[in-house]
């Protein structure tokens, strides 16, 4: 089930910073209002939260001035709900995503000029908290139904109530806890999505004095997400709950040079000849495998490009440079600037109408 609201625009230019909050709210009102009334510590709030457990009445949501709030429709009480601010609701367009579950909600935010910078005209944002179940697969949502390939990024963070050594590789972990972790992680893995988080950080901090502090509230990006993530971090006060508050920075990606590479156009082929003539591969091995052939082509094929890459020019591309310059451009170019400093020496309607025309 969906529903859509807002509009778009070039969400570059508004929003040159995009941070997620993603919080465990112990279904306290208290910890609710904390976390929201912290934004003000904080050079750039959070424009979406995707919470878990958070406070409720007979199914529906606490509200807080300059957010709506979304949450899974009835029966059941909702374990995940997303916040959006106002300002971003009136730039983008967002559609919430159903997936009939309580512990499960997402948003996918649309922009047909792309979001952030990027060519992608979509980004889906989704909530999870996992709950513990007795009978197998021990958790309430299977990975399957949270890391789906998408062609568009895609960003699953919440309470996952799983412990992995990626996450936290001092926790001692049960055969059972490992094998359960294992499978979301290796599905996450195989789409291929990434762990955003900083290992060994740990964003729960038990309110006994006997229990440990672990890694439960998780991060996960599919890969096409990765040039417009910043920063995960935990910048945010405590808020009352045993969860830490975390924020996940998204911007437009900075400007990339592409890397130098060879100028083939320039390569002396006399001298790159009677280098080919003195180049010999290594032996082949006696009574070859089949991996040690593949790693005689590959040692073969690497000394054949070093020899082809040295003789080579190498082109660097500046930060200023056009490659979709050509010389009628430069020709125009030049016609213009001749006509511009004639109409500032003699600024008549003639010389202006060259100028315009040019």
């Amino acid at each position: 089930m969906d529903s859509f609201f807002t509009r778009s625009t070039d969400s570059s230019a508004v929003f040159p910073f995009f941070p997620i909050g993603q919080h465990n709210c112990l279904g306290s009102w208290d910890v609710f209002l904390s976390f929201f009334h912290s934004f003000t510590m904080v050079p750039n709030p959070p424009l979406l939260i995707a919470m878990q457990h958070p406070p409720s009445r007979r199914s529906v949501l606490p509200t807080f001035p300059g957010f709506m709030s979304f949450a899974p429709p009835p029966p059941g009480h909702p374990r995940v709900a997303i916040y959006v601010s106002h300002t971003f609701n009136q730039h983008l367009s967002c559609s919430t995503i159903f997936h009939d579950s309580s512990e499960i909600l997402s948003v996918d935010l649309f922009s047909p000029e792309g979001l952030f910078g990027s060519p992608h005209p979509s980004l889906r944002v989704t909530s999870v908290y996992l709950l513990r179940t007795n009978p197998p697969p021990y958790r309430s949502i299977p990975p399957e139904r949270m890391f789906s390939f998408l062609s568009y990024p895609h960003l699953v963070l919440g309470d996952f109530n799983l412990h992995q050594p990626l996450a936290d590789p001092c926790h001692c972990l049960s055969e059972i806890e490992f094998a359960i972790s294992t499978r979301y992680f290796d599905a996450a893995f195989e789409v291929p999505y990434h762990l955003l988080k900083t290992t060994r950080v740990y964003t729960r901090f038990p309110f006994d004095s006997i229990s440990r502090p672990s890694v439960l509230d998780l991060t996960f990006a599919i890969t096409a997400l990765s040039p417009l993530l910043s920063a995960w971090d935990n910048p945010l006060p405590s808020t009352g709950s045993d969860h830490v508050p975390c924020v996940i920075t998204l911007k437009p990606p900075a400007i990339m040079l592409r890397p130098p590479t060879p100028h083939w156009a320039l390569l002396d082929l006399d001298e790159v000849g009677q280098a080919l003539d003195a180049f010999t591969t290594l032996p082949c091995p006696a009574g070859p495998t089949p991996n040690s052939r593949i790693r005689w082509f590959n040692i073969s094929s690497t000394c054949l490009t070093s020899l082809l890459t040295s003789h080579a020019p190498i082109k660097r591309p500046c930060l200023h440079s056009k490659p979709w310059w050509s010389p009628p451009l430069s020709s125009l170019r030049r016609e213009y600037h001749k006509f511009a400093r004639i109409s500032r020496l003699d600024p008549s309607t003639l010389n202006c109408s060259n100028v315009e025309s040019s």
